[in-house]
């Protein structure tokens, strides 16, 4: 009812319409002023007021056949410039509507968007077949869909700007935090691929994902390890099921009588996966003795998928590997030690894969030794902003050709135990320092062209944003105190 409402609205008010069957319409979510996404997220380095819309475009499902599903568009508010595209792809949905589009204002990590376009990225965050307003399952970690349903997104996105007056230049950015991570990283090898000739990616972060559901993945819910996430088994099963058809007849096939009725409710959706989760390790350690999610299984299912190599399960997961290539862009993966659902091991497969690969541009790095997974998420969110800033342009929308690039920074040494030099800094530049929760630790001018000598013993040992502007160019470095 509400998305046939919606396209009758669009179509009497001729805002939008069926575009090249792709773009179906868009829905004005709200605002953020520059102050409130910066005092959100404490973060000095916003500069634009946010505008956000629900995007309705056409993609196809798992079965090829149309569907119209969403995303949410996060753009700096700012006629006057062009901005790079930033996609942003989301984690582990709760519900239908736990997703970017819905939940950019409560709380959700639709958030992520509003700091990104603040900083003056335009963001799209696409919500994933079966989740916002799209029809059926969502496909839980398909790497295939999760790509495509981006990829659509992005080309529809181009007739929504033109209708928006939403300027952008050719930059791509492309980053996503735990299934987002996964989903990143689909993209980003298929944009490499499959569509080289009409994507370029600029640069990618890829956070804390599933990479290696074939192998990393499956032996971490197949040993006999406490797990404390059962809920991801049915829910990618169930995901796959529909994909491939193979994966069993019968829940009875697959899990042991005392777990269907929940994985039951959950699939009707009588229950979200967040009520799933509570539920299955309530009963894993009722029946088990310990949340061990290897026991949902029926033990005539688990030994096939523990003996078969080509066990239509184990077929399915490899199939769903998204490490195995090497990324021509600049590429960071960024994860943390202490990650509690996404082993670590998933980064540093991806990263050695591809470095076997012939990849020169990668590196991985742990943001934070001790986080668990949701700890995860803000330092290696901070990352991926230092890492995208050194390569982000702002153009001019009146002087096209005449863009605001960034300034290229030469800092020595780096890491530092407190003393380094910013060589060749512009004349009337502004230096600052902040940490990764952006609080501004230092800040200074420069009058003359030349090197810049930075005092940073005063600093604790860590991670640190160095910013030079010089009017309207500026330029970003990540600085390491190390002592």
């Amino acid at each position: 009812m509400y998305l046939r409402t919606f396209i009758l609205f669009c179509a009497l008010s001729g805002a939008s319409g069926l575009v090249g069957q792709v773009w179906v319409g868009a829905e004005f979510l709200g605002s953020r002023t520059r102050l409130q996404v910066a005092k959100q997220f404490n973060q000095p380095l916003v500069a634009y007021d946010v505008q956000c819309y629900r995007l309705l475009y056409t993609t196809r499902n798992t079965a090829g056949q149309t569907d119209t599903v969403s995303g949410l568009v996060a753009v700096p508010f700012d006629p006057e410039r062009t901005f790079p595209r930033l996609l942003y792809q989301h984690g582990t949905a709760s519900s239908k509507t736990d997703v970017p589009s819905f939940n950019v204002f409560s709380g959700g990590e639709g958030e992520w968007a509003l700091l990104f376009a603040g900083i003056g990225f335009a963001v799209l965050a696409p919500d994933y077949l079966g989740l916002g307003v799209a029809k059926g399952f969502h496909p839980y970690v398909h790497a295939a869909s999760e790509s495509w349903v981006a990829a659509d997104m992005l080309r529809a996105f181009a007739a929504f700007a033109q209708q928006h007056d939403v300027h952008t230049n050719e930059q791509l950015f492309v980053t996503g935090y735990s299934q987002g991570g996964h989903a990143a990283m689909a993209f980003h090898r298929d944009a490499e691929t499959l569509w080289s000739h009409e994507f370029t990616v600029t640069a990618a972060a890829h956070l804390s994902g599933p990479y290696s559901t074939g192998e990393v993945m499956r032996d971490v819910v197949l040993s006999d390890k406490v797990y404390l996430y059962p809920a991801y088994i049915p829910n990618t099963l169930i995901g796959y099921q529909g994909v491939y058809g193979n994966l069993y007849t019968s829940f009875q096939e697959v899990f042991r009588d005392q777990y269907i009725g929940n994985i039951s409710d959950f699939q009707s959706g009588k229950i979200t996966l967040a009520e799933l989760q509570v539920r299955l390790v309530a009963q894993l350690i009722f029946y088990e003795l310990a949340c061990k999610p290897r026991r949902l299984f029926r033990d005539s299912y688990l030994q096939g998928v523990i003996t078969q190599v080509n066990h239509p399960l184990n077929v399915a997961l490899r199939d769903n590997n998204v490490y195995d290539w090497a990324p021509k862009a600049p590429t960071r993966i960024y994860y943390c030690g202490g990650d509690d659902q996404v082993p670590p091991q998933n980064s540093l497969l991806a990263y050695q894969t591809m470095l076997g690969r012939g990849a020169t541009q990668v590196r991985a790095q742990d943001v934070k030794p001790n986080a668990n997974h949701s700890q995860c998420a803000a330092p290696a969110i901070d990352s991926t902003l230092a890492f995208f800033l050194t390569y982000r342009v702002i153009g001019s929308v009146s002087a096209q050709h005449e863009e605001v690039g960034p300034l290229s920074l030469s800092v020595q040494p780096n890491p530092t135990s407190g003393l380094l030099w910013v060589r060749q800094v512009p004349a009337r530049s502004r230096i600052e320092v902040f940490d990764m929760g952006g609080r501004l630790r230092y800040e200074g001018q420069v009058e003359e062209e030349g090197d810049f000598r930075l005092d940073l013993q005063a600093l604790e040992s860590g991670f640190y944003l160095l910013r030079v502007k010089a009017g309207e160019r500026c330029g970003q470095q990540k600085v390491v105190v190390w002592r």
